[in-house]
């Protein structure tokens, strides 16, 4: 940090974290089993891994341009995997793949490898659309968490040298290029960077890329002229649309709206946080919170997706939440985390940890199946399976990889580090962000506390934090209490602390903790009625069920047919019900529900005499479980409400 900084939070270290139990050590340690090895098996099987080899001949298939990001992501989710445990295999197979990666630079710094070997005239000729910035920055990311995993920094070096060599590329001084790259990611990457190292440099050339995006002269005109191109993308209707898309159609400090790409965006928004952080940008920090609550309080759904077009996977407009053409990108719900997790590290608050927390359990979790080898690129919210035969969108169900593959590493890095996004530290205090069973060591005024979780959250709403301090010490615990929770009951060493002082949606009890201190935590946790704002006007007359932080879904296999014409009546009853999904048990919502009677349509697609209704059972299950049962069935999120 520097002395501007404006971060008042410091993340929990993932080297002193452990999931002990329940939900995310069964999902993190599928992640780690069977997601980050099947990934290196596609990585190496693509040839994404030889990519690096640097032998593709002329009459070869062309390697894509941003594979090296893949490659990236993978080796940080491995470098997280272990930080937890250490592995020598896995470290083994990262040291080779550093091995080929090292010898793939170039004597001035330069590292990629589609434009070494199959473009190497037009290196940094193409930031609209050729990612090249955007693959450094996947690599920064991957040095700093495996030096910090291991210790080893030659990687570290390697991507030094190559920011060094973008520094000097890049920048204000004649002879320098005053561009950015399309997709945004370096942003955040060179504040990591900076950070690990201490090199300013990085940090200054970070805010360099922000405040140089969408200024005047347009540098993708400049650079489309160079190539005789007279709009960024020639089949795009219009340049400005084109500019939207890649969030360069005015400078951040000007923007009002979410718009453009949705994972760019968050990339983008979170790349402004850490720089707005890490300078002291007040001006810069104001455009996050505007960016923020345009994107949270119109523009996601309500699993925590963003992104509601398919075409170009981008933001519309406010309000605009289409179910069976949502796009949701898992990347973009993953992206939405990275933004969350580093503003409410700026400024503590409730609303950054309940979207973080809306995103993970839904959707993000969603995008891998339970047991970790498939995975979905987009998000939808409903889905008839025989709709997509007659159109060009994928396919509505997991797929084992994608020819864009940037999801499942993505997903594999952020579930090996979620540990970090637990719990923050700061003067005089520590901060509970994130319910779920773990044992932790955390630094608090140059204290080490340990502190150990033990809950069965998200099913249950009991939470218990026994808080072992090495000596006495005198500090505040903050523990967020949810925004879906209406009630709770909060006590210290058995006793119940009557009115506890509440700010921006964290309960604190300050006082001189002692080791084998426990709080107790009870969450009310009923099931809960959803309505979408009147605005988005798919979802008007709908409800959506949610249970704490997890949103449900009705599938085909437990609710028949035409889900569409299954209706919830008010008055009906919501139970909790234990059940298991594909082995893993979960609680379940069970209700009676309506449907019209079939009776009397045989031979006729439409009639005036209005149809009877009857009893219908209705079963609810975890939105992120949906497709784990090889039904190829429909879903749904919004239920038509009666």
């Amino acid at each position: 940090m520097t002395n501007n900084d404006l971060r008042k939070l410091t993340p929990g270290a993932l080297s002193g974290f452990r999931w002990t139990d329940g939900f995310w050590k069964d999902r993190v340690g599928i992640n780690r089993k069977v997601t980050v090895p099947v990934s290196r098996l596609k990585l190496l099987e693509t040839g994404r891994i030889d990519n690096w080899r640097l032998d593709w001949q002329p009459g070869q298939e062309k390697p894509h341009f941003f594979w090296d990001s893949d490659c990236a992501k993978w080796i940080e989710a491995a470098a997280y995997c272990l930080q937890e445990r250490r592995d020598r295999k896995l470290e083994q197979q990262v040291d080779d793949l550093i091995d080929l990666i090292a010898a793939a630079q170039q004597p001035d710094g330069y590292l990629n490898p589609y434009f070494t070997v199959v473009e190497p005239d037009r290196r940094w000729t193409n930031l609209m659309y050729m990612h090249e910035l955007y693959c450094a920055g996947h690599l920064m990311e991957a040095a700093v968490a495996y030096a910090e995993a291991t210790g080893k920094r030659r990687f570290l070096g390697v991507m030094c040298a190559y920011a060094d060599h973008i520094d000097r590329v890049f920048g204000p001084k004649c002879g320098q290029l005053q561009g950015y790259d399309g997709h945004p990611e370096i942003e955040l990457a060179l504040v990591r960077l900076a950070d690990a190292t201490g090199e300013k440099r990085y940090l200054d050339l970070a805010k360099f890329f922000i405040d140089e995006r969408g200024t005047q002269p347009h540098f993708f005109d400049l650079e489309g002229k160079k190539k005789n191109r007279t709009t960024a993308w020639d089949n795009r209707p219009s340049t400005m649309t084109v500019y939207r898309t890649l969030q360069a159609h005015k400078p951040v400090r000007d923007q009002k709206n979410a718009v453009g790409h949705s994972v760019r965006a968050c990339y983008l928004y979170a790349g402004m946080a850490d720089v707005a952080a890490g300078t002291g940008d007040r001006e810069l920090l104001a455009a996050c919170r505007r960016l923020w609550r345009s994107m949270t309080e119109r523009r996601m759904y309500v699993t925590g997706g963003i992104g509601s077009s398919r075409f170009a996977e981008e933001f519309t407009f406010d309000y605009d939440l289409p179910n069976e053409e949502a796009y949701a990108e898992t990347c973009a719900a993953i992206s939405l985390v990275f933004f969350a997790h580093r503003m409410l590290q700026i400024e503590v608050d409730g609303t950054y940890a309940d979207v973080m927390e809306r995103a993970l359990y839904n959707g993000v979790t969603s995008g891998v199946s339970l047991d970790g080898k498939r995975f979905f690129y987009d998000n939808l919210l409903a889905v008839h399976p025989e709709r997509h035969h007659y159109s060009r969108q994928k396919p509505p169900f997991r797929q084992e990889w994608f020819g864009c593959a940037c999801c499942p590493p993505n997903l594999a890095r952020l579930l090996a580090s979620l540990g970090r996004y637990v719990y923050s530290t700061g003067p005089g205090a520590l901060y509970v962000h994130l319910y779920g069973a773990n044992d932790s060591k955390l630094e608090v005024d140059g204290t080490s506390v340990g502190i150990r979780q033990t809950t069965d959250y998200p099913w249950k709403g009991t939470i218990s934090l026994t808080v072992s301090p090495t000596e006495p010490k005198p500090f505040a615990v903050h523990l967020r209490i949810p925004g879906w929770c209406r009630k709770f009951r909060l006590s210290v060493n058995g006793r119940v602390v009557r009115k506890p002082a509440i700010r921006r949606g964290y309960a604190s009890l300050q006082r001189t903790w002692k080791a084998g201190d426990l709080i107790e935590l009870s969450l009310k946790m009923p099931v809960e009625r959803v309505e979408a704002h009147p605005s988005v006007r798919e979802n008007c007359g709908m409800v959506a069920l949610q249970r704490g932080p997890i949103v449900y879904c009705l599938e085909s296999i437990d609710n028949g047919k035409d889900l569409a014409d299954l209706s919830l009546p008010d008055q009906a009853k919501l139970r909790v019900s234990n059940r298991k999904v594909a082995d893993v048990r979960i609680a379940a919502i069970e209700a009676v529900g309506r449907r019209r009677d079939r009776g009397g349509w045989s031979g006729t697609l439409y009639r005036s005499d209005p149809s009877d209704s009857r009893k219908a059972r209705l079963r609810a299950i975890p939105y992120f479980m949906w497709d784990n049962r090889g039904d190829g069935g429909e879903m749904r999120v919004w239920i038509r409400r009666e």
